[in-house]
């Protein structure tokens, strides 16, 4: 669902750093690393002997031929990857740059008003492409191969990234010297720039943007300066924590059902799920190799359980929508909504082992406030009224008010439609649901009943269930669809290359990406589709493995796409519901912007560069083909037969598209406006809390469902606070207006007419998925469309018109 989920994606957001966090995917934290040696023994001998093999081991992890970190020409080569080699490969790395720098600094600072664009911005971006490299995977492993033993090396090496992103942020001389290139553009006067010149003016203009939001304009060594650089230390490491804190405490809980009555009804599917999951827990816990053993080859009957239920995406999902019993719901509910508060944080911190001082508790709450504090600190130090003034500093909306107007039009009309939609799920549990659901009972629907009972409408209104339609949705008949559909209206082809690279699980696949008129081989990508629980963290995200460049000599950029899907359960393929289907297109589509850039200007190639608000664009227009009839005919295909979804079904499918669209609309405006609301108008040193503010804004966008007593939600809102979206959840439904209008120009020539489709499918990628961030959304959409966005079709999409 996002781009980049990391804090340090946040924090080094210059592009002249942009390597940094290229491929930072998840922030971990830890307090000590393994790559030291055992003990020391009491024998001197041994001792010395010790020390020497240290010192011997130190030297081969720092070995650019042994240390797979120190060779960045290349894919990363996950199987030689360890924990261990990371502190070595990050001291010889930060050493060289930061003598590289310094030496460059001194140079720009004799010629700084007659340095050229290639004397700065592409030395900077060779200078830090190793950084970035090796950093990059640490932080890609940490996020789907999370282990303690990464955890601790990777704290370790943060505090020192973030402090040589601030040099390079906040240098003077690099300051100067761009400002100098961009005075000598501004007098040239050009009109008619080649698209080369487009994007490094804008990649200049970026630069000189984003170091004055990361504090160049502090005098050098001022107390405003050391606080501003202590803030990012401490936010580095908040964000870390917090974002450790939800991992432990979605692992952390688990219920164990043993009485089928209580999941009479649930899919086929999820029983054999929560069996298979009831299954991997006991083998987990067992204290021997052989019960291991015996536990692993015992036959997994999903009929008698027992089963066992976790937080893990879809886990979590099949419990809300399917389980009949409501105390089952409840647990699972507040369960979610609790994860990492006061209430798991006392079991967490009991399985911790040592605790660093000063370190971040286990319970998010005191880190969102520290959080929000230093947040509006930040913006102060900068000139800022809020920190949400200085986060749209740098987005296409241009203000709050700007952000709410367009949430207003959209409440406007969603609210009576999640209204009726509510009214009719509670209509229906107080007629079918038994005495448990009557008025005298239950004066309304709660949090946990809502999702089984709209299901069930669903259902019943269209007399069609999502089990039905999850053995058409096999991953593999999916990726060929969402292919062929790529090869159909963007002239790419995209083919298997499992082995060409190494991948850091067996379920990871790679692909890549060549045009069909050329031949050329224009970018690859690494999918990695399943959920993980004990090691990968939830949620879905695209990022950069590897950016197109000429600096750097790059043409082939390469992407991670992650997602948590329903895995293969005994032999039956991952059958996927509708929703993973459309998350896989929504992450395929952030690739494509990063693999089908024309830019070469790294700074501004691909995602790089492209306005926060506007990122979301390819990714929600790649949803729209859901619904494509060719579309799903090239992929909805039953796993066993090979007959394709019937007629019928996909009609149905067609009719409950805009089925909750209201509950759904107001959800993420909720999320959006709470967001803006806790940095810009909320005051941490008041008498208000953050849950006083959530149920505040909920009061406005939901009223129909307002937060419970226990609601902690904000405790797992990864987003905001440990990723790239602080003062920015809004850039969903923004960047949504624009890609609903921009599927509309589709729709204008008639998604049968296939000429006029591949022809408009040519200029989107020509446009939207080519120019990246070397021309400005607005400037983009406008190339598109022929005008401005509108946020017409979008309500028309949700039939909310």
């Amino acid at each position: 669902m996002k781009i980049l989920s990391v804090a340090l994606a946040t924090l080094l957001s210059a592009p002249q750093i942009r390597a940094f966090s290229s491929a930072a995917i998840i922030r971990s934290s830890s307090t000590r690393s393994n790559y030291l040696s055992p003990s020391v023994q009491s024998c001197s001998s041994s001792s010395t002997a010790r020390t020497m093999s240290s010192v011997a081991e130190d030297t081969k992890v720092a070995d650019p031929a042994t240390n797979p970190l120190l060779q960045p020409d290349d894919l990363p080569k996950f199987s030689a990857v360890e924990p261990s080699q990371l502190t070595p490969a990050m001291q010889l790395i930060l050493e060289k740059l930061e003598s590289d720098f310094a030496a460059m600094e001194s140079k720009l600072a004799e010629s700084k008003d007659t340095a050229t664009f290639d004397e700065v911005l592409p030395e900077l971006e060779k200078m830090q492409h190793p950084l970035g490299f090796a950093w990059g995977i640490a932080s890609h492993l940490n996020g789907v191969k999370n282990s303690d033993e990464l955890r601790i090396a990777y704290e370790q090496n943060q505090p020192n990234i973030v402090k040589t992103s601030m040099k390079f942020s906040q240098s003077k001389p690099v300051y100067d010297a761009l400002m100098a290139v961009q005075k000598k553009w501004e007098s040239e006067e050009s009109k008619d720039d080649d698209f080369v010149t487009l994007q490094k003016k804008r990649a200049v203009f970026n630069s000189l943007r984003s170091m004055t939001l990361q504090g160049v304009g502090l005098e050098e060594g001022s107390p405003e300066q050391i606080r501003f650089n202590e803030i990012k230390l401490r936010s580095a490491e908040l964000a870390n924590a917090f974002s450790n804190n939800v991992l432990d405490a979605t692992k952390l809980f688990g219920l164990t059902v043993t009485d089928s009555k209580s999941l009479e009804g649930a899919p086929d599917s999820a029983l054999a799920m929560w069996a298979q999951a009831h299954q991997q827990h006991l083998i987990k816990e067992a204290s021997d190799e052989d019960e291991k053993k015996k536990l692993g080859e015992a036959e997994v009957d999903a009929k008698a359980g027992p089963w066992r239920m976790t937080l893990d995406g879809p886990s979590y999902v099949a419990a809300m929508q399917h389980v009949p019993d409501r105390d089952i719901r409840k647990q699972v509910y507040i369960g979610y909504l609790t994860r990492a508060s006061e209430f798991t944080a006392e079991q967490l911190e009991s399985k911790e082992t040592e605790k660093k001082e000063g370190a971040p508790g286990k319970d998010n709450v005191p880190i969102i406030n520290e959080m929000l504090k230093l947040r509006k600190e930040v913006s102060g130090l900068l000139g800022f009224k809020n920190y949400a003034e200085q986060s749209l500093a740098s987005k296409m909306a241009p203000d709050v008010q700007s952000v709410a107007d367009l949430s207003n039009l959209i409440l406007e009309k969603a609210l009576p439609a999640a209204e009726k939609e509510l009214a009719a799920a509670t209509a229906l549990a107080r007629e079918a649901g038994g005495d448990e659901y009557s008025e005298s009972n239950l004066e309304k629907l709660m949090p946990w009943d809502a999702a089984f009972w709209v299901e069930r409408l669903k259902e019943n209104m269209f007399d069609l269930k999502e089990e039905e339609l999850k053995p058409y949705f096999a991953l593999d008949p999916v990726l060929d669809g969402m292919f062929g559909l790529v090869d159909r209206i963007f002239g790419v082809e995209v083919r298997e290359a499992n082995g060409k690279a190494e991948v850091w699980h067996p379920d990871v696949k790679f692909f890549e990406i060549y045009d069909k008129e050329s031949g050329e081989h224009m970018a690859s990508f690494f999918l990695d589709p399943y959920s993980r629980p004990a090691d990968k963290r939830g949620g879905a995200w695209m990022a950069d493995c590897r950016g197109k460049s000429s600096a750097l000599g790059i043409d082939v950029p390469v992407a991670y796409l992650t997602c948590n899907g329903s895995p293969p359960v005994g032999e039956k393929p991952s059958l996927m519901s509708f929703r993973e289907v459309e998350t896989l297109f929504h992450e395929f589509g952030h690739g494509l912007q990063h693999m089908l850039t024309r830019a070469t200007i790294g700074d501004v190639a691909g995602i790089n560069g492209v306005e926060w608000d506007a990122v979301e664009l390819p990714s929600q227009f790649m949803e729209n083909w859901c619904y494509d009839k060719p579309t799903v005919d090239g992929f909805a295909k039953h796993y066993e037969t090979g007959e394709a979804l019937p007629e019928e079904m996909f009609k149905k499918l067609n009719d409950q598209k805009t089925f909750g669209a209201g509950m759904m609309a107001c959800r993420q405006l909720l999320f959006g406006m709470m967001d803006l609301e806790l940095h810009s108008n909320y005051d941490p040193d008041g008498d208000e809390t953050i849950f006083d503010v959530q149920r505040r804004m909920a009061a406005i966008y939901t009223p129909y469902a307002l937060p419970v007593e226990e609601d902690r939600f904000l405790c797992g809102f990864s987003h905001i606070f440990a990723g790239g979206y602080s003062a920015g959840y809004y850039s969903y439904k923004w960047a949504e207006v624009m890609s609903a209008d921009a599927f509309g120009a589709f729709e204008d020539v008639g998604l049968d007419n296939e000429e006029g489709v591949r022809e408009v499918g040519r200029k989107f990628r020509e446009t939207v998925l080519s120019l990246g961030g070397g021309v400005s959304p607005s400037e983009v959409f406008e190339q598109f469309r022929g005008r401005g966005p509108s946020p017409e079709a979008l309500l028309r999409h949700n039939g909310l018109a």
